[in-house]
This record gives C-alpha cells, sequence and structure tokens, in this order.
C-alpha cells in the first residue's frame, strides 16, 4: 500500500468531455484524513490466495454467468444483452477465474487485474485482507497524484511526448480489436505511487451512487443508501467516441451484485 497524506483537496470536474447526469461537479474541497491504499488493483494471484484460504464463491460463479466483451466470447454467447451497449454478451461460465468463459484462464495473468468481481465480492475481499474498499473521495484524491484538477493522474494530456500512460481502447470502437486487461504495473505510477488509476479496469468504490453535493465535504461517504455503487477510473474499453470516462473526476455506477469483464477494484485503509 502506499499513503496518502490526506487534507483538503478540489474534488470533481468541469470538463466538457463530462456526461450529463454523471454528477461530476462542481468543482468542491473535500478534506479528508491520511490514510493508505493499493498501489495497484487487487491481482488474479491475490484473489486466488483469498479464495484457497476462504473457500470463497464469487457471484458471477453462483450465478453461471457473466458479461463479456463481445469480440473476446467465443462460446456461451446468452440472450442477455445490454441496452445500448451491443459489445456486450453474457457468457455462460464467465468469472474470475475463466474471463472470457469456458476453456480460457488465467493461467497467463497472474499480475493482471481481477476481474467478474461484484461490488460484494470485493467488499468481502477487503474485509478478509484487514482493509475497506476507499470511499469515493480517497479514491480521486489517491488517483490525482498530488495534481490539482489535472485531467489525468499525470497531468493533462493524455499521451505527453506520443507516450502512452495508460490502457484504453485504441482503434475504432467497438470494430477493432482490444487487447484487454494489462499487468497491474504496466505504466508509471502517478505522484502518489498509484499504478493505472486510470484504464485497464473500473475500481468499485465504497459509496452508493448520488449527484448531489455540499460545498464542502469532510470525510465524505457518500449517500446513505441507494441501488448502484460508484465505480470510478475507466477501463479498457474506454474511447474517446463515446467514453471518456478515464479522467481523473469522471465518474459512473453499477448494481453491487453486477460483474463483468472490465471491472476491478484496490483496497484502502485509514492509518
Amino acid at each position: 500500500m502506499v499513503r496518502v497524506p490526506g487534507g483538503t483537496f478540489l474534488m470533481g470536474g468541469a470538463d466538457p468531455d463530462a456526461h450529463a447526469g454523471d454528477g461530476e461537479g462542481p468543482i468542491r474541497p473535500v478534506r479528508l484524513d491520511p490514510f493508505l491504499i493499493d498501489a495497484t488493483c487487487v491481482t488474479n494471484a491475490q484473489f486466488a490466495t483469498f479464495v484457497k484460504e476462504t473457500g470463497y464463491v464469487t457471484e458471477a460463479e453462483s450465478i453461471g454467468w457473466s458479461y463479456v466483451f463481445r469480440p473476446f466470447a467465443e462460446a456461451g454467447i446468452m440472450d442477455a444483452s445490454v441496452p445500448g451497449a451491443p459489445w456486450w454478451a453474457g457468457v455462460e461460465g464467465a468469472n474470475w477465474r475463466a474471463p472470457e468463459g469456458a476453456g480460457s484462464s488465467v493461467g497467463a495473468r497472474q499480475n493482471h487485474p481481477v476481474v467478474h468481481v461484484s461490488w460484494h465480492d470485493a467488499r468481502t475481499y477487503a474485509g478478509w485482507a484487514g482493509k475497506a474498499l476507499p470511499t469515493e473521495a480517497q479514491w480521486e484524491m489517491a488517483a490525482r497524484g498530488g495534481l490539482e484538477q489535472a485531467r489525468y493522474p499525470w497531468g493533462d494530456e493524455l499521451a505527453p511526448k506520443g507516450r502512452t500512460r495508460c490502457n484504453v481502447f485504441e482503434g475504432r470502437f467497438p470494430l477493432a480489436p482490444s487487447r484487454g486487461t494489462v499487468p497491474v504495473k504496466s505504466f508509471q505510477p502517478n505522484g502518489y505511487g498509484l499504478y493505472n488509476a486510470v484504464g485497464n479496469v473500473w475500481e468499485w468504490t465504497a459509496d452508493w451512487w448520488g449527484t448531489s453535493w455540499p460545498a464542502a465535504a469532510d470525510n465524505p461517504r457518500g449517500p446513505a443508501e441507494g441501488t448502484a455503487r460508484v465505480i470510478r477510473g475507466g477501463s479498457y474499453l474506454c474511447h474517446d467516441s463515446y467514453c471518456t470516462r478515464y479522467r481523473v473526476a469522471a465518474r459512473t455506477a453499477n448494481t453491487p451484485d453486477s460483474a463483468t469483464g472490465h471491472t476491478g477494484f484496490r483496497c484502502a485503509a485509514l492509518i
């Protein structure tokens, strides 16, 4: 884990690329106590250790299927489409052990982020590890790496000097193939030592989804209740033609029992 010093930072954004209804703004001061956060997302190897020691069965395994990027799915495709997102397919047998369904494995992806984990799965792992999921405010402060209101964890340019700094979709979405996840330390860390804070996989946070904010906040924890949990950071499927949510201020949500091939998590802890 890495230490984030706490203090006050400007949370949220006013980017013209923000999606209406996402609640990125207004920009507001938020104060946090110092905390620790994982330098990387939880990997397949780490999750396998958890499963071996506890016998835990993920929700995708219990249900028997999960959502996979359609070009990656070779068999077991179900009639379980996502409205407005035909590039997703429900695939029988897809889970954290078999990310593309039957016949696939994570054997060569031990240092890739674990995927097909629901919010409930992530919270259970965090508790086993003696940690917690980060609040949305903790996640954003950590992802910013000490930079104030920068668009990305490293600055305002997506690819400074032509150098790729995150794993997002390259090509003509969704026709061109994506490379999927990459190892959790594939790019340079930000100023606090976080790797892949944007791109690669979405990351679950502790907070319920909401879009109303006080003018200022002290260690905020989001709404008291809701139907969806906040996810942050974007993923390998984000593309500027439809989804620019790989910006630090960007946010969206999913129901806590949902699992997909592009969502993972990292843990946090108070000092």
